[in-house]
């Protein structure tokens, strides 16, 4: 096996651990790490729950004197600054590693290059870019909220054979079957935030939390674009967001009517009682509720309903990625029709795979990034 074999093989290895934790490191991304002696894998590393300890140094921790000498595979360039804890990049140097090899460089400017500088400079040969589409795509999240300063979008749709999302006035419809909506719970407990329209919010009265056993804990912050703040109290959503965080996007109202005035103050009032968080700005423009999601740590974010609020997010350029649960149920008269469908899908868009769960499939589809 040639050496660039073994880097990919490795590196493969390292990206499949990164994605353990996707969802849990709060700002810092889910990096994974394996160091490799003989070609034999002595240590293993992933971004901790929280965001602390790296990777780097949960592996070479495992691998302990057979560190010294080895090659390092990492999906992201290691730090070289001191923050909460050590640079990566320093303990790589002290542990006595030979070489490192590294997917991605790290777009943050207290990073990016540095980390690479820091290890040449102390004699360790470094590679960077193995596997660097593969690496991206697997750090996806935080790389658009460093480079565009906001989260990765992710627009999730659930399509009937006949291109409907569902049934006018029927509200919530199940249009695949438990194993593609179990896939969907795992995608929920990677993401950072969920988002619905207001429509949605009351015809469906949904949770919008994990509900796969043992991964409860892992549910999304929800948000809803709530314009005029009209989300029942006695939605489940207000209902349980004492214990998970639901944030309200609403649209300051014209001054021009006292008691529309005190009625919205009223409401925001009552959901503050409620433990929600009412964040005020234009709800209909996704280049203003983003950044403003970027600055509380959101690094992705899945659009999940309705037919309007997926447009909206569409029609702004804001969609990272699309995917297409497809069930074999014909809705037919009254059905409320998909804004994408997998033969009208943007221009910008690219099939990544096909995913078949029985008689529902997945159709994954994203942006280069």
């Amino acid at each position: 096996m040639s050496a660039s074999e073994d880097d990919a093989r490795f590196m493969q290895e390292a990206i499949r651990l990164g994605l353990l934790h996707l969802g849990q490191t709060s700002t810092n991304p889910s990096v994974g790490c394996v160091i490799v002696r003989d070609r034999q894998i002595v240590g293993r590393g992933v971004t901790a729950v929280g965001g602390r300890p790296h990777a780097e140094p949960q592996a070479l921790a495992e691998a302990g004197e057979l560190a010294r000498g080895a090659i390092a595979y990492v999906t992201l360039e290691p730090c070289s600054h001191h923050g909460k804890t050590p640079p990566c990049a320093e303990a790589l140097i002290a542990c006595g590693v030979g070489r490192v090899v590294i997917s991605v460089t790290d777009p943050d400017p207290r990073v990016s290059g540095r980390g690479i500088a820091m290890l040449r400079d102390a004699g360790i040969e470094v590679e960077a870019g193995v596997l660097e589409d593969e690496g991206k795509r697997s750090l996806a999240a935080y790389l658009t909220r460093q480079t565009k300063n906001r989260p990765y979008v992710t627009l999730k749709l659930a399509i009937s054979a006949d291109g409907m999302i569902g049934k006018k006035g029927e509200g919530q419809i199940a249009i695949t079957g438990p194993a593609a909506r179990a896939d969907v719970q795992k995608l929920r407990a990677e993401t950072d935030a969920i988002l619905v329209g207001i429509g949605t919010a009351i015809a469906d009265d949904p949770l919008l939390t994990v509900r796969t056993p043992g991964l409860e804990i892992r549910s999304p912050i929800r948000i809803v674009l709530d314009e005029e703040l009209s989300l029942p109290l006695d939605s489940k959503l207000v209902a349980t967001a004492k214990q998970v965080p639901l944030i309200v996007v609403a649209t300051e109202p014209p001054r021009f009517d006292e008691s529309e005035d005190k009625t919205f103050l009223a409401r925001r009032v009552a959901l503050d009682q409620a433990g929600v968080e009412v964040v005020q700005c234009n709800s209909n423009r996704p280049d203003e509720l983003l950044p403003a999601l970027a600055s509380r740590g959101i690094s992705s974010l899945i659009v999940e309903g309705g037919a309007r609020t997926a447009k909206l997010f569409l029609d702004a350029g804001y969609v990272d990625r699309i995917l297409l649960y497809q069930g074999p149920a014909v809705i037919g008269q009254g059905g409320i029709e998909s804004p994408v469908t997998k033969t009208d899908m943007p221009s910008g868009f690219l099939h990544r795979r096909t995913v078949t769960f029985r008689d529902d499939r997945l159709d994954e589809y994203e942006r280069e990034l």
